[in-house]
């Protein structure tokens, strides 16, 4: 008796309140043999996946998958076949019609064997998008700044990390300038905190807007920012360091308040190759000692 067949047979043998739970169940669900290919699926798997039953069946499971993830997809069903009993579960993402991936998870087991009938494989798939989504989002908050937008002390300290231990393995160095404003107490004082989380965007803005693509600035803190540098000569960050302060020559508009705001700019510099584990805290306390000789000399 052939596989398709067999699972007919099986289907016919079903009690209804069997078929209609499989027809009416809310996650996606599906019947396939052991080499993935589904046999049948129920209607809330094609909507999930924007394809008709038609169309599904007799495709395989793998062909469905995004091929960045076919290894998860495809462990999880030779494990269940490999070790009876076994329930696997693996989160993956599948295609949809519109040529869009779906995020999944899918919980996959198989059915014991019955005389007559082949072995197969019962998956049910679960829409993870609005999880996946969340969790992307909480990541984010989580290394960013909620005011500016900007990386968080977190985030810089990765990025940075990242730059060291390229400069360590291509022999490419590394600058860090740490910048903070000049006044921005009194702004606080005069105009209310709400103003002065004003300014602090709109400084984000500035500063961001005469980055390189390969420059990552952060707000570390208060009106404290810091730009990573890779792969970058002290001579070009004292270009970047003149452009940070000509951004704020013109006065920023806010809220019909002209309001006039400096900077004080300190640059530390790591050698090519040097150690990472060693540069990083250097290259941040020799930026920040830099910062507070400029101000100084500012005032």
């Amino acid at each position: 008796m052939g596989e398709r067949s067999g699972t007919a047979a099986m289907a016919e043998e079903r009690p209804p309140c069997v078929r209609d739970a499989f027809g009416h169940a809310p996650l996606g669900m599906a019947i396939s043999g052991v080499d993935s290919v589904l046999i049948e699926v129920n209607p809330a798997l094609e909507r999930l996946l924007g394809r008709s039953a038609v169309e599904l069946a007799g495709t395989s499971l793998y062909d469905l998958t995004d091929p960045e993830q076919l290894p998860g997809i495809r462990d999880a069903c030779t494990a269940v076949y490999a070790v009876p009993g076994r329930v696997s579960r693996v989160e993956g993402g599948l295609l949809h019609g519109d040529g869009t991936t779906v995020p999944v998870q899918v919980t996959v087991t198989r059915v014991a064997e019955q005389p007559g009938l082949p072995t197969h494989l019962v998956l049910v798939v679960e829409d993870i998008t609005d999880r996946k989504a969340l969790e992307a989002q909480l990541v984010h908050r989580s290394l960013h700044d909620a005011l500016t937008g900007l990386p968080n002390r977190i985030l810089f300290g990765d990025r940075l990390r990242h730059a060291l231990e390229r400069g360590h393995r291509e022999g490419t160095p590394t600058c860090v300038l740490v910048v903070d404003l000049d006044g921005f107490k009194a702004i606080n004082d005069r105009y209310g905190h709400p103003m002065g989380d004003a300014v602090l965007v709109a400084v984000a803005e500035r500063l961001t807007s005469v980055l390189r693509a390969s420059d990552t600035a952060a707000r570390l803190g208060g009106d404290e920012f810091s730009i990573v540098c890779e792969n970058t000569e002290r001579a070009d960050a004292e270009v970047l360091a003149e452009r940070l302060r000509t951004t704020l020559d013109d006065p920023l508009e806010l809220d019909g308040t002209s309001i006039t705001v400096g900077m004080s700019v300190g640059i530390g510099t790591v050698r090519p190759g040097a150690d990472p584990d060693v540069a990083c805290e250097q290259v941040v306390r020799e930026a920040d000692d830099a910062m507070y000789e400029d101000k100084q000399r500012t005032r």
